[in-house]
């Protein structure tokens, strides 16, 4: 992620990004799993990691995505974005790491989340910065916390 826009010192992004490494911490940890021959462990990992990111992408489409989608020149690269949430909730939730076959593939699509994270945090949140207004952030916001009840975004830095 870009350092230099200022997008951290948002709280929504913030937990956007706090969200981005849980996910990918815990995508580590399953393959570190797989590698010990822990099946049961990995698959525990990827549950958890699923769990997060159903919430983390509740929060971003219907908040600050569903908001920016309204300006033409994001609806493309967001409806790209929800695709690929679409098909990560797929795998995921079907996938069997006790099968080779989908322990390879899981092994394969581990650095799709990277480039996917870097789409986000390197183009659309910086973006956010100067295409929304208070309003949209409100909206925005208002989403993410109807998907994390149980949390409040963190002040900013």
């Amino acid at each position: 992620m870009c350092h230099y826009c200022g997008c951290r010192q948002i709280p929504l992004i913030r937990e956007f990004v706090a969200e981005h490494e849980t996910v990918t911490d815990a995508a580590g940890d399953a393959l570190r799993a797989l590698d010990r021959g822990d099946p049961t462990a990995a698959r525990r990992l990827v549950d958890r990691m699923t769990e997060e990111l159903l919430a983390h992408w509740e929060g971003e489409e219907r908040g600050l995505f569903a908001v920016m989608e309204q300006d033409p020149e994001y609806a493309p690269y967001i409806a790209d974005l929800v695709r690929e949430h679409r098909e990560s909730a797929a795998f995921l939730d079907r996938a069997d790491l006790g099968d080779p076959t989908d322990e390879a593939r899981f092994r394969a699509s581990v650095d799709e989340p990277h480039r996917h994270i870097a789409k986000e945090e390197d183009g659309l949140f910086p973006a956010s910065l100067t295409a929304l207004a208070g309003d949209e952030w409100d909206r925005s916001i208002a989403a993410w916390r109807a998907a994390h009840p149980d949390r409040e975004p963190g002040p900013a830095g």
